[in-house]
C-alpha cells in the first residue's frame, strides 16, 4: 500500500514540515553535486562523515560523552537519504502525515518532535547493532515517529492509498489505523526476522530504527490526546532509515 493523501484539513500552512523537505532535497541535490565532480567515492566519503554510526554512538553513551561528534551526526544524517526512491518514498510520508502533527504540536514543538523521535530511532538502531561501523543515513526513523503519533491521533482520519489488485493499481480510501498499523506490523515482522542474519556489514534497511521512531512518536500521541477523544479525522554500504 503506497499512501498518496489524506483527508485530515489543517488550520495553517506546515512551514516546518515544507522546510524539512527542502533541507532534504537541497542536501541530496549537493550529493549528486559531489557525485558529478567525485564520483561514488566522494558520495560514500560524505556518508562516513555525515552519517551516524552506532558504534560511534555506543562509545558516547559508555563514556558518557555529551560533547562527542556522534550526536552531530545523529541530527545530520536525518537529512542524507541513498537515492532518489529512498528520499522521494521518506518524503511523500513526511508530506501526508507531517501537517497534521505540526499543526497539533505546533511549528517549534514539531521540529523538536521530530528531532527527538530521530535521536530515539538511532538509539533503537545502535541497541540492536552497537558494534556496526555502517553509516546510519535517512530520514524515516523521525518519520516514522511522525506516523506513530498520526496513527495515535487520528486514526479514523482517511488516508487515500494506491494498492495493487491483480496487474491494477487502483486508489482506495482506508482509515489511518489500517494503512498504519500495516505499516507497522510489516516494519515489526521485517525487524525480527532480521535478527540473527548478517546482513549489517553489507548495509541495509535500519528497521528497528523505523521501530524505535514509531513507538516513540505514538507514546507522545498519546500524552497530547485529549480526554475520551476518539482521534478520528473528518472523512558504500550504509544503512538507511
Amino acid at each position: 500500500m503506497i499512501p498518496i493523501g489524506d483527508a485530515n484539513p489543517t488550520r495553517r500552512p506546515a512551514v516546518v514540515t515544507y522546510g524539512l523537505i527542502a533541507a532534504s532535497a537541497l542536501v541530496f541535490l549537493y550529493e549528486l553535486r559531489l557525485q558529478s565532480i567525485g564520483g561514488v567515492e566522494a558520495v560514500s566519503r560524505f556518508i562516513t562523515l555525515w552519517g551516524v554510526i552506532p558504534r560511534e554512538v555506543s562509545a558516547a553513551l559508555a563514556h558518557a560523552d555529551p560533547l562527542s561528534p556522534a550526536w552531530l551526526t545523529v541530527f545530520s544524517s536525518l537529512f542524507i537519504h541513498a537515492g532518489w526512491a529512498h528520499l522521494l518514498g521518506n518524503m511523500l510520508y513526511l508530506w501526508i502525515f507531517g501537517n497534521n502533527v505540526e499543526d497539533r504540536l505546533g511549528r517549534f514543538g514539531f521540529l523538536l518532535f521530530y528531532l527527538f523521535g530521530g535521536l530515539v530511532a538511532v538509539l533503537a538502531q545502535t541497541a540492536i547493532d552497537p558494534r556496526s561501523n555502517v553509516p546510519l543515513v535517512g530520514a524515516s526513523g523521525a518519520i516514522a515517529a511522525v506516523l506513530g503519533a498520526y496513527l495515535v491521533l487520528w486514526p479514523g482520519a482517511t488516508v487515500v492509498t494506491i494498492v495493487p489488485v491483480g496487474f491494477f493499481l487502483l486508489p482506495v480510501r482506508l482509515p489511518a489505523i489500517v494503512v498504519l498499523g500495516f505499516w507497522f506490523v510489516l516494519q515489526f515482522s521485517l525487524g525480527f526476522a532480521s535478527l540473527g542474519v548478517p546482513t549489517a556489514a553489507e548495509g541495509g534497511v535500519a528497521i528497528f530504527a523505523h521501530i524505535g521512531g514509531f513507538v516513540a512518536g505514538a507514546l507522545i500521541g498519546l500524552l497530547l490526546r485529549e480526554p475520551g477523544a476518539r482521534g478520528s479525522g473528518p472523512g558504500g554500504p550504509w544503512s538507511v532509515g
